[in-house]
């Protein structure tokens, strides 16, 4: 009787979420039917379905007004031709080559001039956050630069670098610095103080102290600065090409509002929005990847 009991025992330890789907069948043991199942892997797509819908609303109603206001009458057409317009006149550029040779230029001023801020105030702006004579020394020159609009300072690049791409490149590295640099001393200045007082309390020393808590608790902070240049290299760059461009996007659209080709003009601004919008987006997924290698 005591080893049937042990055996009823033994039996009883095995429960149906040790086995396998069908293991479980043969054991008698129901599990959820297969459209529950479905059902359940279809709600986070339906969510993420709607989040979508939710977000586009607004962007959504503003398209709709663009195309039904103009057509009503509601704004003069003449100026605010109805978004299908607008479109049609962006494909005939696109398919005549003039807008892919407009957005080369401007891609090719605005990466270069992003990339060399990138590179150069990142490593500038950890050393001012870090090295407190260093930011002591440099700090009231920075205060005069940031609070100096860029594009008052167009002329002075002109009259000194010429109006050929060096000019503009180096435009939009002046812009594009100041929101990457503050943002990088920012980031440096403002980690949680417990942790460096931790880290220092484990023996880390200041090098090690700065690659393993310093510099990774500034990231994202660092990554906002490099957002906001992102639109800056964009933004700064139409005011450069409408000096002594030949092309860009800058160029296209004071060229067709001279000219009054105001369908051609809305397509170059469409496609800056477009490409402002994508570059964002671009810069998000590495952040979110570098504040993934951050948390881990």
């Amino acid at each position: 009787m005591a080893d049937a009991r042990q055996d009823t025992a033994l039996a009883g330890d095995l429960h149906w979420y040790d086995l396998p789907d069908d293991e479980a069948h043969a054991a008698g043991v129901e599990t959820a039917p297969a459209p529950a199942r479905a059902a359940a892997r279809r709600r986070p797509v339906g969510r993420a379905v709607r989040r979508v819908a939710v977000k586009s609303t607004a962007i959504l109603l503003l398209l709709a007004a663009w195309e039904v206001l103009p057509r009503l009458g509601v704004v003069d057409r003449v100026f605010v031709p109805p978004l299908s317009e607008n479109l049609v006149a962006w494909y005939d550029l696109l398919i005549g080559g003039q807008l892919p040779q407009h957005l080369e230029a401007s891609l090719v001023r605005s990466l270069s001039g992003f990339g060399l801020a990138i590179v150069l105030t990142i490593p500038l702006g950890l050393l001012i956050g870090w090295y407190r004579p260093l930011a002591d020394f440099l700090t009231p020159l920075l205060e005069v630069f940031r609070n100096t609009s860029a594009v008052a300072l167009l002329p002075v690049f002109t009259l000194i670098l010429g109006i050929g791409e060096t000019t503009k490149i180096a435009f939009v590295l002046y812009a594009c610095s100041w929101p990457i640099l503050l943002n990088t001393i920012s980031g440096v200045r403002t980690v949680e103080p417990l942790l460096i007082k931790s880290a220092r309390s484990m023996g880390l020393g200041p090098a090690r102290l700065f690659q393993k808590v310093i510099l990774p608790a500034a990231v994202p902070t660092i990554f906002t600065g490099v957002r906001l240049a992102g639109a800056y290299s964009i933004l700064v760059l139409l005011f450069a090409e409408m000096v002594g461009a030949k092309a860009g996007l800058g160029y296209l659209i004071l060229d067709t509002q001279s000219s009054f080709r105001i369908p051609d003009m809305y397509a170059g601004i469409i496609t800056i929005s477009a490409l402002g919008l994508l570059f964002n987006l671009l810069l998000v997924a590495v952040e979110r990847r570098f504040s993934t290698w951050r948390t881990t």
